[in-house]
């Protein structure tokens, strides 16, 4: 393929260029739907570079990789703060920021997998991963504090309340998106109900009203009922 030149950027517009290359990429793996195309030429192609400019904002492919999957993350954040904006109740923010999360990974399903299916080494987190801890993952933290503040979950907990939520909207959307057959119901009525179940199960949990003897939690779930 041949190189489309571009014009000789303007001195200081190296930060332009750099956005250029992720959004680039970004489309490449989207249109191919994983990251087998996007080698470094072929983003050179794209964005009307030679290869040598792309590596001196990008090492090699696998950074530029980091790049797409950080912005995707700063994008996801994005899309929780609008979604919650406004919502003072922290339950209800904490179910809307859920089915917010669900709702954009069903969105952009190939940049989903690609920026979770980098795996990351214990106890050495990548700079994708401080991204995400900085930006989504410390916005559910807020709503679980306000919750715990409020005396539905014990401070303590908040570290494992988070991933356990985060865990299902996570197994939500990976499961529609590799199921979109299964009953989802409309607006995504079974990935709330499933949201709900889990926030409010939890709450439940933290009472100490739910023990290990069975025949005892049913005959206090059938009390409430």
């Amino acid at each position: 393929m041949t190189t489309h030149r571009r014009a000789r950027s303007p001195r200081g517009s190296g930060d332009i260029l750099a956005e250029e290359i992720i959004e680039a990429a970004g489309e490449l793996l989207v249109e191919n739907g994983d990251d087998t195309a996007m080698s470094i030429r072929a983003v050179a192609n794209r964005v009307g570079v030679t290869p040598p400019s792309i590596y001196l904002h990008f090492a090699d492919k696998e950074a530029l990789l980091d790049a797409v999957c950080a912005r995707y993350f700063e994008r996801l954040d994005d899309e929780l703060a609008a979604a919650s904006e406004g919502i003072d109740d922290a339950l209800e923010r904490a179910l809307t920021q859920g089915m917010a999360y669900v709702r954009f990974a069903v969105a952009t399903p190939v940049l989903y997998r690609v920026a979770f299916g980098k795996p990351t080494s214990p106890g050495h987190p990548s700079k994708v991963d401080e991204v995400l801890a900085a930006s989504a993952y410390s916005r559910f933290v807020d709503t679980i504090t306000q919750l715990a503040d409020e005396g539905l979950f014990d401070h303590a907990d908040i570290g494992d309340i988070v991933v356990e939520l985060w865990a299902t909207a996570h197994g939500i959307a990976s499961l529609m998106l590799t199921k979109p057959d299964l009953r989802w119901g409309d607006d995504f009525a079974r990935a709330e109900m499933t949201l709900k179940a889990v926030c409010l199960g939890r709450a439940v949990l933290a009472t100490g009203r739910v023990c290990n003897d069975n025949d005892a939690t049913r005959s206090w779930l059938r009390a409430l009922r």
